[in-house]
């Protein structure tokens, strides 16, 4: 048996080592199994924390400030413009008494009734709740009382965020009917801001993929294609005109990467900026929460009213977030690495690097040592079949529809054979990518690249620097397939070439430094003008 398990974990004994390990293998054994005794529910932390501060880190702003661009823009007369309109005109509309909030949530709540079904996108919608708290904040606005840009704004919320009374299902048909009896801080915290909730938008089964209890969520673009995940739902409502925006989580691409796919913007913020207090936990160390949006400032919008630590989250970090939509852009350092523009790349890549050249800031060639970024991914492994340890002891698991090779049951079952000396020495390793993309981040203020960029979706996610993915382009695709863990990396299929192709958005991707999204932020407002395809919308969504 140790000689079968040495295979496994890519070791070899003598027989002398194993016949001296006979007589305590079995109080091993029998220690992990009385651990096992002692039922964890999945809010329950870890006792070790994830900070993504190395030692001599000064927080780069003192206070919360947002400054946001005039809202200038008339109202439009036909409610379709009114719903894809941007966060900052929809605000002003609202704050000056052009539109009301019950009206906006009325037009939402039509479109969602219409296209929602045809996504998939939604797994509850809320409609009672939602007029009732658009007429609440009606009532404010009469009484003189505005709550600050968010007021009156309908938005949806990934369904793995509780909510009092609702169902919070986490996409997962164990979960279905799951009812919490309290509201996640993030709920909280938009309630006082007075956004208004339409419902909750699916996710992938616990936060992976597209493929939830209630179908496959798709993308408006061409509806044959799920939206990618897990964040599915959130980016598919948005990219329809669906909601004024979304919430999304990610842990390795959950946010950015149906951005990518769906034409949103998605802004994973700095780890531990976000309490993640009351939603459902994948990987302790890795879980982020963020907006995905139509436009740059939106997303500014969003996280300014999340941002906030709390005691709730041991994860959570008080630091305050600026952002002044304007500010000169004028005298960045902007990064690139030189292979993510090398082979593969496309010519929305190449655009929208050569659009950042004509921005008039200084573009430089970067670099990061060689390290093994993707032997990381055991990690998230190992925490996801932690925290869901029950399902696949339980034989639960096997009620999941996705059942494939990459799909979470398979990946589970799997990393109850990883080392725990081996997860010892990723943390140590995890040390040096933090080290890394911090001498990076001394170089530059900002680095762009595609989605994939070499190992930047591992690397910053388990560094926790911040994330921003805008729409920069289109492709004309067959129907791709969806992501998947394996073989230690996240991997897509193949679009299919051979039948109908789609015209697609696709995205760019600029990175930041910790805490401090603010000129990420501004370099992708320039960059967004400058590219000029943000407003286009799906013929499906019309």
């Amino acid at each position: 048996m140790i000689a079968a398990a040495e295979a496994l974990m890519g070791l070899e004994y003598t027989p002398e080592e194993r016949a001296q390990m006979l007589d305590n293998l079995e109080g091993q054994i029998g220690l992990a199994r009385a651990r096992r005794g002692v039922k964890l529910a999945n809010s329950a932390p870890m006792a070790l924390r994830f900070d993504p501060r190395l030692p001599g880190f000064v927080l780069p702003h003192g206070a919360d400030t947002l400054h946001l661009s005039p809202a200038t823009a008339p109202l439009p007369e036909s409610d379709e413009d009114i719903a894809f309109a941007g966060l900052r005109e929809l605000s002003g509309w609202i704050a000056s008494g052009q539109l009301s909030s019950r009206r906006l949530t009325r037009i939402y709540l039509d479109r969602i009734a219409e296209l929602g079904p045809k996504l998939e996108c939604f797994a509850t919608v809320t409609p009672e709740l939602a007029l009732a708290e658009a007429e609440a904040a009606d009532a404010l606005l009469r009484a003189g009382v505005l709550l600050g840009p968010l007021h009156g704004i309908p938005y949806g919320l990934k369904d793995l965020f509780d909510t009092r009374g609702i169902v919070t299902g986490w996409g997962a048909e164990p979960y279905r009917d799951r009812v919490p009896d309290a509201d996640a801080a993030v709920v909280k915290k938009l309630r006082a801001a007075g956004a208004v909730l339409l419902g909750k938008t699916a996710l992938g089964a616990l936060a992976y993929g597209d493929i939830w209890y209630g179908g496959i969520s798709r993308n408006p673009w061409n509806l044959n294609e799920g939206s990618s995940g897990s964040s599915a739902g959130s980016a598919s409502a948005t990219a329809a005109g669906l909601c004024g925006f979304a919430i999304g989580t990610e842990t390795l691409g959950s946010i950015t990467s149906p951005s990518q796919r769906c034409g949103t913007t998605g802004l994973r913020p700095t780890f531990g900026r976000v309490s993640r207090a009351g939603v459902m936990a994948l990987s302790n160390s890795l879980d982020k929460i963020g907006p995905i949006c139509r436009r740059v400032e939106d997303t500014a919008m969003v996280l300014a009213a999340l941002n906030g630590a709390d005691v709730e989250d041991r994860s959570s970090i008080a630091a305050p977030f600026a952002f002044d939509a304007g500010a000169p852009i004028a005298g960045l350092k902007v990064g690139y690495l030189p292979e993510a523009f090398g082979e593969g790349a496309t010519a929305v890549d190449h655009e929208a690097l050569a659009a950042v050249r004509r921005l008039g800031v200084e573009v430089v060639e970067a670099h990061l040592p060689v390290l093994p970024y993707a032997a990381l991914m055991n990690t998230l492994y190992a925490e996801a079949a932690a925290f869901f340890e029950e399902l696949t002891l339980s034989g639960q698991d096997d009620s999941l529809t996705w059942q494939e090779a990459g799909a979470w049951p398979n990946t589970m079952r799997k990393a109850r054979f990883l080392s725990a000396v081996d997860h010892v020495q990723l943390d140590r390793l995890r040390y040096q990518v933090m080290l890394a993309l911090d001498g990076l981040f001394r170089q530059v203020d900002v680095l762009i690249g595609p989605f994939m960029t070499g190992p930047m979706l591992v690397a910053s996610n388990f560094t926790g620097h911040p994330c921003l993915h805008l729409r920069a382009g289109f492709e004309s695709l067959g129907t791709r397939g969806r992501g998947s863990l394996g073989a230690g990396k996240l991997t897509g299929s193949r679009a299919d070439t051979a039948g109908a192709t789609f015209r697609v958005p696709q995205g760019i991707s600029l990175w930041g430094r910790l805490f401090d999204e603010g000129p990420m932020l501004g370099l992708g407002m320039a960059l967004e003008r400058e590219l000029g395809v943000a407003a286009e919308r799906p013929t499906f969504a019309k």
